[in-house]
């Protein structure tokens, strides 16, 4: 079992390994982190981890909240996640190695950082200016017949885009996908249109298989609902803003 402790950012999506992202960071506690960060020698990975926050949604307040005006913010490296910050989380998430990080000249960062390899909680300590976490690193297995289902999840993805960009858009080609079944299962997962749970069972599949077989169902239900609307302005459901910390 390989553990590795790493800053713990996180965030109200699910990152792949594979997925780029990028993050618009100006919390207090994160902007340390970035900080920090900043101090590895570039030849180096700048690693930290990210996590989905359970409800969906980032908690932590930023601003006086609704409905009273005068309450102040929570603060802290813990703030909006409660006294055990690890039960606010999904336990399986992903690290991620950060190539840029720029700083602004007001104190926040622009960062975009890439999935690497996907991790499970441990243990979370909030002890610091900012969340660390011990994690656990998992392998990912190839399972049974992950190479047919591959081609299967394939079809069945260029099916979903095309119902889904509309006939006006380009279509994917088959040198646009690859073909490596965990890269196809990653792939397919961060590009659906799916809610944070379903992104999460995604990544916490136990092999490569069982992920592309869950994909193969999801597609083939998402492309005849998505045929059944005909009216779904989903070209717009393809663009993904900056995420915000």
């Amino acid at each position: 079992m390989t553990t590795v402790r790493l800053p713990l950012f996180p965030l109200n999506s699910v990152l792949f390994p594979g997925l780029v992202i990028p993050l618009n960071i100006f919390e207090e506690r994160y902007r340390a982190m970035m900080s920090e960060l900043l101090k590895t020698d570039e030849s180096e990975p700048r690693r930290f981890a990210v996590v989905a926050i359970r409800d969906g949604r980032e908690v932590a307040p930023t601003a006086p909240g609704l409905p009273d005006q005068t309450a102040l913010p929570e603060r802290g490296p813990a703030a909006g996640f409660g006294a055990d910050p690890i039960q606010a989380f999904h336990r399986v998430g992903c690290i991620a190695d950060a190539a840029t990080i720029r700083e602004r000249e007001d104190g926040s960062f622009e960062v975009l950082a890439t999935g690497t390899t996907r991790v499970r909680l441990v243990s979370v300590d909030s002890s610091g200016p900012y969340l660390t976490a011990e994690l656990e690193e998992l392998p990912e297995d190839a399972g049974e017949g992950a190479g047919a289902l591959a081609e299967g999840v394939l079809r069945a993805f260029r099916a979903y885009q095309k119902r889904l960009a509309g006939a006006r858009e380009r279509s994917l080609t088959g040198a646009d996908l690859p073909d490596e079944p965990s890269v196809v299962s990653y792939l397919v997962a961060a590009a659906a249109v799916l809610d944070i749970p379903a992104k999460q069972r995604l990544l916490q599949a136990p092999d490569t298989a069982t992920r592309l077989a869950e994909e193969l169902k999801l597609l083939r239900a998402e492309t005849a609902v998505i045929r059944h609307l005909p009216s779904l302005p989903a070209v717009d459901l393809t663009r993904s803003p900056t995420s915000p910390n």
